[in-house]
């Protein structure tokens, strides 16, 4: 059996073959808009070190690889369907303009491990009005992420395929 980074690995290797090859002009997207092939978040933190240990140890996102200089690396983490890069140094903070939304199965118990880990918790989690358990946490740089608990009976876990044509 392999493990989860070598089967993403893989992925990521058919993917970017595939990428590669080449399309008739106007084979993209259905609309003619930007065919996207690919796409991760890139956060150039104000403190590389100490984000590295914030997105790895504390709110402990798997590393899918690790670059640069070997004393200070970039690390891209698997963020569920997508990656992150914390990478280079920013002199500014984010604030508030970039956010991350994370769904995890089970809100209450991240809620419970980060505390216990020492992440800024912004908000505990609550049911929205749309449906969504959500709760708050903040990096070190003071971006905001919103971990996701999708309920069993919410419409993102429905397949509109299988509904009945009206």
């Amino acid at each position: 059996m392999t493990d989860p980074a070598q089967q993403q690995e893989r992925v990521l290797a058919l993917a970017a073959r595939a990428s590669a090859a080449e399309l008739p002009k106007g084979a993209g997207c259905q609309d003619g808009g930007v065919e996207v092939l690919s796409s991760w978040i890139l956060l150039r933190p104000a403190d590389l070190g100490r984000s590295r240990h914030f997105y790895r140890d504390v709110l402990g996102l798997a590393v899918y690889r690790e670059f640069g200089a070997p004393g200070d690396p970039g690390v891209v983490f698997f963020a569920g369907s997508g990656l992150l890069e914390v990478s280079g140094h920013s002199a500014g903070t984010a604030g508030h303009t970039v956010m991350i939304w994370l769904q995890v199965r089970d809100v209450n118990a991240e809620h419970e491990r980060l505390a216990a880990a020492g992440a800024r918790i912004l908000r505990e989690p609550v049911t929205e009005p749309w449906g969504l358990t959500e709760m708050w946490i903040e990096d070190p740089d003071g971006v905001q992420i919103v971990l996701v608990e999708v309920p069993a009976d919410h419409p993102l876990r429905r397949d509109p395929r299988s509904s009945p044509a009206t």
